[in-house]
């Protein structure tokens, strides 16, 4: 409020009712807003009270859009009313206009010096509210798209000078799974910790907010204890997207405010940097975005987990971005089936889509290939690139519901949206290593390795099968994987890519980190951004400890920063002078291959031998779809291709052994697999049928019984000859009967 005109920004309202608060995109148009997003059903009332500083006849101005005017799409589905003491003013809003403005309301009179204001939402589809002018002067407010400019600080009376937030030895900047590694690995070893997130959960891409899965397999490797810290608050969701239960935002925030060391500010959006020279970050200025509070953050060290490489970017640092071929942005979504037919309103400003034009949404849900932005800007048109997506979204349903598919869809009916779109790509950060592919796949060994990407290398594409009637913008995409990585030890990261090679404070974690394009396929999964995470906060420790540079860690420190690495993720001390501490409640130490996803071969009766330890001949394909398998995964390879597995497998003492194998049956399984024994007096074969089930806990089944002396090793070798369909090979057994 000042002089004769009030200014009340939409985030502040005092009540929410259904819209949301979206933070997604104040670098495009300068701050929060909030969105009717109820899926095609109006949302109850945002409501405030407001004081003003006196009675009379104010001119209304409310900054909106009408999201779809940009394709030129009718029916203006971002509708809603400004309500005054209940009284809504004449002129409907968010129905005019492709960019952000201030949309003029006519004239209110006001009888009192409080009022309660509601904005009353008229669809249910995605109206958007950024703030509401009052005035009595002869003027428009000004259409800025900068951060808190200078009129919207002096009308909302904020401090000229933000609140210091100072004496950290760490700001981590960004609350998904790396700056969560960052931040916990950090503070357990000692450093005081900012953690600074945009949104009110935590996790990011891993939230309930995006509901990507955590992939990515951890505790391998190098450096086995390397992922503990992730296990802790990892989701556990049966399928992407999962339920909002699976994502355990709640279970996030607890392990982060249990660590004393750790200052969380969630709802803080990082907008400024300072610098101290040109290679220095001095402090990272944020703001809350429900109060418009500013905040300085100093500490002596930074880290970039924002994942679009934002601090990196403002402080200056080198990096790079793919002008065209980047992989895009998912809005992922869910719908279900009630006991009685629903509504859907038509979208005609929706994507025009009939059944044919998408792929139909099975298990009742639009999984990570709801992909667009393509070539479009990342960062300047993010908001774009996931309204693009909404239409899509909703132009597949109002399919699904009123047009070629109304038949089989009258009870379907939207669950979930998301309205926080799941980006995959932008900014590179350039560290002293910028991993490429050809380093993955040579296995080329750094001295510095240290966080085991296990994923494909995973690329998007748009998907060419849905991409004709919207060749600028396709919607759909499709992965092709690269499966050249090693998915159970993994190719170990270099710690070189995790610091910024020209500012000299400045971490990065995430998928913002040192790589290039096709790199990023397979360290951009969150349980690997995690670990990042990690190994970025117990190098911030020793950069604190001996006042160096990141960099100085790798060239100066590396044998402490090896310790560090081999401790349990548990491990704590509560200042960086004092001993660390190892609770007795750690997780036992994983092998390299990290502990098993299956079925612990350790656990079963007798000696077990994984798949992972067999040898492979010609073309076999890992898998873990089929549950129950035994340690890591099973492999499979088409009937008559010419592969087969050999395993081998030694007798720990003398004594008459039940050999047996392990598979998971399915129906495109051979029925006469071969399978040979041989040990040194005796060979023998057996036809398997793997379409049927297994008789023995464990997926096995007998394939004889041998005398074997001790140390005395039996080969299986399980072939794809003759077999009559896939096979499939998992582990095999010794298991004794009798001395």
């Amino acid at each position: 409020m000042f002089g004769q005109s009030v200014l009340i920004e939409a985030e502040s309202f005092d009540q929410r009712g259904g819209w949301k608060l979206d933070t997604q995109f104040i670098r495009e148009m300068g701050s929060p807003y909030l969105l009717a997003h109820g899926l095609g059903t109006p949302v109850a009332d945002a409501t405030a009270k407001v004081a003003f500083p006196e009675t009379g006849e104010y001119k209304v101005f409310v900054r909106t859009k009408d999201w779809v005017a940009r394709w030129n799409a009718p029916g203006a589905p971002g509708r809603f009313q400004l309500l005054v003491n209940d009284k809504p003013l004449g002129e409907t809003f968010g129905a005019q206009g492709a960019k952000w403005a201030w949309q003029a309301g006519g004239t209110v009179q006001i009888d009192a010096k409080e009022v309660e204001l509601k904005l009353h939402d008229l669809t249910g589809f995605d109206g958007r509210c950024d703030a509401i002018f009052f005035t009595k002067e002869d003027a428009t407010p000004p259409n800025e798209s900068a951060i808190l400019p200078a009129w919207r600080s002096r009308l909302l009376g904020l401090k000229e000078k933000p609140t210091e937030k100072s004496g950290y030895d760490l700001v981590v900047v960004g609350g998904g799974y790396a700056g969560m590694g960052a931040a916990l690995s950090a503070a357990r070893m000692g450093c005081k910790v900012a953690l600074i997130q945009d949104r009110p959960v935590l996790g990011g891409n891993g939230s309930s907010e995006v509901r990507v899965w955590a992939m990515g397999n951890i505790r391998r490797g190098k450096f086995p204890r390397v992922g503990e810290i992730i296990e802790e608050f990892s989701d556990h969701a049966k399928k992407s997207p999962g339920t909002y239960e699976e994502f355990g935002d709640a279970k996030k925030e607890a392990v982060v405010r249990a660590e004393p060391n750790i200052d969380l500010f969630l709802n803080h959006h990082a907008y400024q940097v300072d610098m101290d020279g040109e290679k220095k970050i001095a402090g990272v200025y944020a703001f809350d975005t429900r109060t418009s509070e500013q905040k300085r953050f100093t500490g002596k060290l930074y880290v970039d987990c924002t994942g679009h490489g934002t601090i990196g970017f403002l402080a200056g640092a080198d990096f790079d971005m793919a002008e065209k071929g980047r992989m895009g942005m998912s809005n992922m979504w869910a719908w279900d089936e009630a006991d009685k037919p629903r509504e859907f309103p038509a979208t005609p400003w929706a994507l025009d889509l009939t059944m044919k034009d998408f792929p139909y949404p099975r298990d009742h849900h639009g999984q990570w290939f709801w992909e667009s932005g393509f070539d479009k800007d990342a960062i300047g048109d993010a908001e774009g690139i996931r309204d693009w997506n909404l239409r899509a979204v909703y132009g597949a349903f109002n399919a699904m519901k009123n047009k070629d598919g109304a038949d089989k869809h009258a009870p379907a009916y939207l669950t979930w949206v998301a309205y926080v779109g799941g980006p995959r790509e932008s900014r590179l950060l350039q560290g002293d290593i910028v991993l490429n592919q050809d380093d993955i796949i040579s296995k080329r060994d750094f001295s510095d390795g240290c966080v085991p990407s296990t994923w494909s290398i995973d690329l998007h594409y748009p998907k060419k099968q849905f991409a004709e009637k919207f060749p600028d913008n396709p919607f759909i995409s499709i992965a092709v994987h690269d499966q050249r990585v090693d998915r159970n030890f993994g190719y170990p990261v270099p710690y070189r890519c995790f610091y910024s090679r020209n500012i000299d404070n400045l971490f990065m974690a995430g998928r913002c980190i040192s790589v290039d394009h096709e790199a990023l396929g397979t360290v951009r999964v969150m349980k690997t951004c995690g670990m990042m995470g990690e190994v970025v906060g117990k190098a911030a420790s020793i950069c604190a400890t001996y006042d160096c540079t990141p960099r100085e860690v790798y060239e100066r420190y590396w044998p402490e920063m090896d310790t560090l690495l081999k401790l349990p993720g548990k491990a704590h001390r509560a200042d960086l002078n004092d001993e660390i501490e190892i609770p007795d409640d750690i997780p036992a130490l994983a092998g390299p291959l990290g502990p098993p996803t299956g079925l612990d071969p350790n656990k079963l009766d007798g000696t077990v031998v994984d798949d992972a330890e067999a040898e492979r001949i010609g073309n076999w394909n890992g898998g873990t779809g089929l549950k129950g398998y035994v340690g890591y995964g099973y492999l499979y390879a088409g009937g008559d291709s010419g592969g087969a597995v050999r395993f081998a497998i030694e007798a720990p003492e003398s004594g008459v052994y039940d050999v047996r194998f392990a598979y998971q049956p399915h129906e495109n399984r051979g029925k006469t697999v071969p399978v040979m024994v041989e040990t040194k007096n005796d060979r023998l074969e057996v036809k398997i049928n793997q379409q049927k089930d297994p008789p023995i806990e464990g997926g096995f089944i007998s394939l004889g019984e041998l005398q074997l002396d001790k140390g005395e090793v039996v080969t299986i070798v399980v072939a794809t000859a003759g077999a009559g369909g896939t096979v499939h090979a998992d582990a095999v057994q010794l298991v004794p009967t009798k001395k």
